[in-house]
């Protein structure tokens, strides 16, 4: 079967009121994904903190190594599972949505901060990250992009280019969104021969209503598994040699460089 990765998706109740009580849901949840066998737990983005609750948001941001991550660190040890969560980051007076990984030792293995901001709240509170970078865990290599940044083809072209066998990307996607979630996003999988992640928060957060629908989509188009509407955790064993065969059936990695510089 060569080398296999098994994956989990914790799509999160979004009612979830406070970080404590976010961490308390987490921690209820780990039990049952360890005796899966899972290596990577996928959360949504702004997990952590929540994401529709307006300055709260700042209030409930923390260092990439604060309290919050300390607690996964620990739950992470505990179970021997690395744990992947959306947050709102601190770093001195800017604050990112951010996401970050801990790995089944509670050492942090990548981050990421979100690139392109989209139109509405968060343009109130975070600053755009810049650039991307891959992280290596049980031999997989890893990418992160959250939501609106998976929309633009061109960053899970990058991350594909510079070797990403899977992306994970946490998501705060509404209920109005589902073309997103439906057609939009497996594409990026199949458009570039990798593994997609798409980790989104269910149920209704201060009036504002989210699809859930979170799936991960294999590197030849297909899906392992999606999740519906309502709280859960969905699984799936990848395959890391599909990533090889799509890619070279499927080339375009390789060939998008005869279009020259300006096209990639």
């Amino acid at each position: 079967m060569g080398h296999t990765f098994r994956l989990a998706i914790g799509q999160s109740p979004a009612d979830l009121p406070t970080a404590q009580v976010r961490l308390d849901w987490l921690s209820q949840a780990l039990p049952a994904v360890a005796a899966e066998g899972v290596d990577l737990l996928v959360l949504p983005e702004l997990f952590a903190s929540g994401y529709n609750i307006g300055d709260q948001v700042v209030l409930r941001a923390e260092a990439a190594d604060g309290p919050i991550a300390q607690t996964i660190s620990a739950l992470a040890k505990a179970h021997g599972v690395a744990i992947h969560y959306g947050f709102a980051e601190m770093d001195g007076q800017a604050v990112f949505n951010a996401a970050q990984c801990i790995g089944p030792d509670g050492t942090r293995l990548g981050g990421h901060r979100k690139l392109a901001i989209p139109p509405g709240f968060e343009r109130q509170y975070f600053t755009p990250g810049q650039g991307c970078r891959l992280f290596t865990y049980r031999g997989v290599r890893i990418a992160t992009l959250i939501c609106y940044d998976a929309e633009f083809p061109e960053t899970a072209r990058h991350v594909a280019s510079l070797g990403a066998e899977l992306i994970l990307v946490p998501t705060a996607l509404g209920a109005q969104w589902e073309w997103v979630a439906q057609r939009m996003i497996p594409t990026r999988a199949y458009e570039n021969g990798v593994y997609l992640a798409y980790a989104n928060s269910a149920g209704t957060e201060n009036g504002m209503r989210f699809l859930g629908q979170s799936f991960i989509a294999t590197p030849d188009g297909q899906e392992l598994a999606r999740a519906g509407s309502q709280p859960e955790v969905i699984y799936a064993t990848l395959q890391l040699d599909k990533v090889s065969a799509a890619q070279t059936r499927l080339p375009y990695l390789r060939d998008i460089k005869a279009f020259g510089p300006d096209m990639r």
